[in-house]
């Protein structure tokens, strides 16, 4: 059964080597281990990437939805495990079946869901999909690997 939790920032980031401007999970909500989890990312105006993407009409890029999905799974998977060591991290490897469905703008909340499907050899398989406002803006199966560093 999921577990309702709240895991913020600092914690976040004590599984997650990724920092300011590139961290783009603010906040988990629920996590189930080895399963599934729900994070949040709210999405701001003040994002750097808003400059340039697209100036007057600001969209969040894609790419970057896709890599907040592969961070929440990097939160599931470390978590799951217990803590990150300090000589390993979790790389983003794969994506398959990727669609946006609905554009991402300032002032949205992100609801990333994602489902471990499979994992074996450090190697894990995910279901991932972003929402806003209960509508799908973007979903994908996404890899993740656990490597020595």
């Amino acid at each position: 059964m999921s577990e309702e939790v709240t895991i913020d920032v600092r914690e976040i980031m004590r599984h997650l080597p990724h920092r300011y401007p590139f961290l783009l999970v603010d906040r988990v909500t629920e996590f189930e281990p080895g399963k599934r989890i729900k994070a949040l990312k709210n999405v701001t105006i003040n994002e750097p990437f808003f400059v340039g993407h697209f100036g007057d009409y600001p969209v969040m890029p894609g790419v970057l939805i896709i890599e907040a999905l592969a961070q929440a799974a990097g939160v599931l998977s470390i978590k799951s495990a217990g803590e990150r060591k300090d000589n390993e991290l979790y790389f983003f490897v794969g994506i398959d079946n990727a669609r946006f469905k609905r554009q991402v703008v300032p002032g949205d909340q992100l609801v990333l869901e994602v489902e471990q499907i499979a994992a074996k050899r450090g190697i894990a398989k995910y279901t991932a999909r972003a929402l806003v406002d209960g509508q799908v803006a973007c979903e994908a199966e996404i890899m993740c690997a656990k490597r020595e560093v």
